[in-house]
């Protein structure tokens, strides 16, 4: 299984800044005269929207990648797709591409967004990896 490794950083930290603001604006919702009457509920709500702008910071980590003697799956940013190894033409890096892709018949193509070029060695071995499972498994 492969997954996005470098991108974690870049998402993590914002992401737990986000819910670091949001729990401390709701600790000190009640806090203070403004004129307006801040309930528990709000407290919650307040954590709630802090969680889920977190997860959409971490959005960009799902993308995963597996791959068996019999085909791969690929799950970029929605549900994952599975495809035989006799439907993949290759398994390509073109040059100044940010990530890989799935070279299909018809010149269609499926983008691998789990390996990408941000990391470096980890996409290098990914790559060995899928393509000899690719030429194993074709004839």
């Amino acid at each position: 299984m492969v997954r996005p490794r470098r991108i974690r950083l870049f998402t993590a930290i914002p992401a737990l800044l986000v819910i670091g603001a949001f729990v401390a604006i709701a600790l000190l919702l009640k806090r203070g005269d403004t004129g307006v009457t801040f309930h528990t509920s709000d407290q919650f709500a307040m954590v709630g929207i802090g969680l889920l702008l977190a997860a959409a910071l971490l959005w960009p980590t799902w993308p995963r990648v597996r791959a068996d003697a019999a085909g791969i799956e690929v799950r970029n940013m929605l549900a994952p797709r599975r495809f035989a190894w006799t439907e993949v033409r290759a398994v390509t890096f073109p040059d100044g591409a940010r990530w890989a892709r799935l070279e299909l018949p018809a010149d269609e193509y499926v983008p691998l967004l789990a390996i990408q070029a941000l990391d470096g060695e980890h996409a290098v071995t990914a790559m060995r990896h899928l393509r000899h499972l690719h030429r194993r498994s074709t004839p």
